[in-house]
């Protein structure tokens, strides 16, 4: 569903087709969004930048939703390149058609809209969208998701008395254009200019409270490649939510945030009346960039006092022993009444062990990233059309390997098949010097084991078979391996990537085709009839709307 500008008639149109669907799904509501992308003028860091703002806005509006909702989100893109929006943690069940990176989706083009039709089935947590195409998250258009539980399914705390979205994430003074320019002439990027919260630089962004009362706070980290620990001067947070798992309720006084990841905390308001200050500082960096925002309390009329709170800077144990400690509390309800420890991962038999090894490398003579050997090449036509209609020559399954190959690294559109119903053991293994952090669209893991050193088997002995956390985005420590068991429950063809951007951009990911023989409505969803078609795909049809 195309046009060149919004149009009342259009959106008229979509409220009846959908109105149609309502009828049959009385139970499931929707939720209607027109988004207007445009460029714009941004100061974050006090100069001048050219960013992506939806609606006007800087980051991009928040999406608020209840388990099991629909959300029409229709997209106009005025930007002068092709764009694409992507739903990091909404798991698109049954329809990765959706999703929204160039695998699964053709972009919008230029002056022209499309309508993404999503549920958020069987989900409740904290998330983020973003842009996915070219170098755009640098530019912004990035904003919070938030799923609540429905009215009926209980949740393992009291009503907050408001929940704010924090975002968070390194930022670049330079165009994206010219990060991505930097990017495709094979070179490195720079380090970060700075830390923003919530689109501001240092002191500008505000949350009020009123004293006395609780708070939650949903923060996600949206930046490029910095992890970032973050802290709330004179309170303790919290935790009882990570990416859609309410977990056991641990008190910290500081959180480590990897790229990708997002956390939920309540924070209790039980200082005297006064500002205080909100931190986010880089870790594991040569370099510590801290920025700051303000915790203002209504009655108070004090700035911050004191000095910043510092925080943890390279200290990999101490980041290492905090995301042990983070677990699923098994009592709680999830988005479904039945307790979150009622599905008992630990006594599934593994049906297949993945070893994901990343490396760094020069190929032509460029810098490039990868996996297993593989370097990614986006193929002429996303995946998942190729895949729909049968276009030969686009992707080959089995283009990278379960394991590591101890090849020298080189450039293909990677593609692992894994069959439906499957529970599979995947271990990322770091042997680098830096961080990473992993996603995968289209599901939640959980994380059973991280720990230094190369993994072997005997590593399984030290797995949190009980009450590990599930989530959709894990970090790997520098030299070191993170486990995680998957069950393969959802049709599609999803990317895992790290969420290091530029290692993206420069090849470090793949996709993950989770097929079965049997053509079900039951199993996958069929293509969206307003898909949009492109490369290979143009002139095939989706079928009358």
């Amino acid at each position: 569903m195309m046009l060149k500008a919004p149009s009342c008639a259009v959106f008229l149109v979509l409220v009846a087709v959908v109105g149609i669907v309502v009828v049959v799904q009385a139970e499931d509501p929707y939720r209607f969004f027109n988004w207007n992308v445009t460029y714009g003028d941004i100061y974050p860091l006090g100069v001048r930048q050219q960013g992506i703002l939806i609606n006007g806005q800087f980051p991009g509006p928040d999406i608020y939703s209840v388990t099991n909702d629909n959300l029409i989100i229709n997209v106009f893109n005025n930007l002068d390149e092709p764009f694409l929006l992507s739903w990091n943690g909404v798991q698109q069940r049954r329809n990765s058609y959706e999703d929204g990176v160039y695998g699964t989706t053709c972009p919008i083009p230029p002056g022209k809209n499309f309508t993404y039709i999503l549920q958020v089935k069987d989900q409740i947590g904290s998330f983020f969208y973003f842009p996915s195409l070219a170098f755009h998250k640098a530019a912004g258009g990035f904003g919070g998701i938030r799923i609540l539980s429905r009215p009926r399914i209980p949740v393992p705390f009291p009503d907050p008395a408001d929940d704010f979205t924090v975002l968070i994430g390194d930022w670049f003074k330079t165009d994206h254009r010219q990060l991505k320019a930097r990017l495709d002439g094979g070179h490195k990027l720079p380090f970060p200019d700075g830390i923003l919260i919530n689109g501001h630089g240092p002191n500008g962004a505000i949350f009020t409270v009123e004293q006395g009362k609780t708070y939650r706070f949903r923060i996600s980290n949206v930046g490029l490649q910095s992890t970032l620990n973050f802290r709330i001067q004179g309170h303790k947070m919290k935790l009882v939510e990570v990416e859609g798992t309410h977990t056991i309720q641990t008190i910290y006084e500081s959180l480590d945030v990897h790229v990708g990841q997002s956390y939920s905390v309540l924070v209790t308001m039980d200082q005297p009346a006064q500002d205080f200050y909100i931190v986010a500082s880089t870790r594991f960096t040569d370099k510590t960039l801290t920025t700051t925002g303000t915790l203002h309390y209504s009655n108070s009329n004090k700035a911050p006092v004191g000095p910043i709170p510092g925080g943890p800077t390279d200290q990999i144990d101490w980041s290492l022993n905090q995301a042990r400690s983070i677990r699923t509390n098994l009592t709680a309800s999830g988005p479904r009444p039945n307790p979150q420890g009622s599905y008992h991962y630990g006594l599934i038999n593994i049906t297949r062990t993945i070893k994901l090894v990343s490396s760094a490398a020069q190929v032509n003579g460029k810098q490039r990233y990868g996996v297993n050997s593989v370097s990614f090449v986006p193929a002429d036509t996303p995946l998942k059309l190729a895949d729909y209609f049968k276009i030969g020559g686009v992707f080959k399954v089995g283009s990278i390997s379960d394991n590591p190959t101890g090849n020298n690294m080189y450039l293909d559109t990677s593609v692992m098949g894994a069959d439906y119903r499957a529970f599979v053991e995947i271990v990322f293994e770091n042997r680098e010097n830096i961080v990473q952090s992993w996603h995968i669209d289209g599901y939640a893991f959980w994380v059973v084991g991280m720990d230094g050193g190369l993994w072997s088997p005997d590593s399984r002995k030290q797995y949190n078979l009980a009450d590990a956390v599930s989530r959709c985005t894990t970090q790997v420590y520098p030299r070191s391996w993170t486990a995680i068991y998957m069950s393969l429950d959802n049709v599609g063809m999803w990317n895992v990537r790290t969420e290091y951007w530029a290692r993206q951009y420069l090849g470090q990911q793949f996709y993950l085709r989770v097929y079965t023989p049997v053509e079900s409505l039951r199993d996958e969803y069929q293509i969206p009839k307003n898909a949009l078609l492109c490369g290979r795909a143009q002139g095939n049809s989706t079928g009358p709307l």
